[in-house]
């Protein structure tokens, strides 16, 4: 339904996670895998009666490599639209695994980051892997909605500039300024490419093509910038209170930034 290609399933090694523990329980019996390393690993999980199950049931499976592109965990997407479960899954902490380290593709993309000095920050996998093969190979995921200050270290090592790409809503704007708030005073140079009401990524490629979502990027606005558009088109901003709080908003983001000239 989001238009993955066969081969575009094989460059990012797509899989499926099926609903029955029995397969996993065959293959790593065949494979002579113990279930402690499959517990280690997070591949099983241990419920409150003690017995063991497959973390991921029925998902749409992703690879987490390290930046040498080896599989250290895996993020799963739910495929039942109405199960009551969270959308993606990703693995538990492990001694190779902290998700606090480590982008969504980072093996695949920190060569172009590098080169652009720039990286697209997206916020699901699916659209990480949409975006690159359309041809924009700088972009990178957290892995979850929050960044961590290593994820700000790793960036500033690879590029100047980071583009958030989030919805236009409410939601969007908040984590707009999240990101902000963690990778500002890293030095980076934070721009935001606010996508059409309902849009992310994915959706609009394929609607608008590779070149719509080019301009986007290319018309992104300086994170101040944006704030402000942001703040004056609210209904309220003509009240005095509301004109105070986004002062004080905006005082303490342009503290954050440890560039006195800007």
């Amino acid at each position: 339904g989001r238009g993955i290609s066969a081969q575009v399933a094989k460059n990012w090694q797509l899989g499926y996670a099926p609903g029955s523990g029995d397969l996993m329980r065959r293959w790593a019996r065949e494979h002579d895998i113990s279930e402690n390393l499959l517990l280690d690993a997070g591949i099983l999980a241990r419920s409150e009666r003690g017995d063991t199950y497959p973390r991921f049931r029925h998902r749409l499976m992703f690879p987490i490599c390290n930046d040498n592109g080896e599989v250290i965990a895996f993020s799963g997407r739910l495929l039942d639209a109405d199960a009551k479960a969270a959308k993606y899954m990703n693995s538990p902490e492990t001694p190779i695994f902290s998700k606090s380290r480590v982008f969504f593709g980072f093996h695949k993309s920190k060569r172009a980051v590098a080169k652009a000095a720039q990286a697209i920050v997206c916020e699901g996998q699916i659209d990480l892997v949409m975006a690159y093969e359309a041809g924009f190979e700088n972009v990178v995921a957290a892995l979850g909605t929050a960044f961590t200050e290593q994820h700000a270290k790793i960036l500033k090592r690879h590029a100047d500039e980071v583009v958030l790409c989030y919805d236009s809503d409410t939601a969007g704007f908040k984590a707009a300024q999240r990101s902000f708030q963690i990778l500002a005073p890293s030095g980076l140079i934070i721009k935001v490419a606010a996508l059409p009401a309902g849009d992310d990524p994915d959706t609009l490629i394929r609607r608008e093509g590779a070149d719509a979502f080019a301009r986007l990027i290319e018309n992104a606005e300086e994170f101040i910038d944006y704030q402000i558009a942001h703040a004056a088109a609210q209904p309220k901003f003509s009240q005095m209170t509301e004109r105070v709080r986004f002062a004080e908003q905006m005082a303490a983001n342009i503290r954050l930034l440890d560039n006195p000239v800007a």
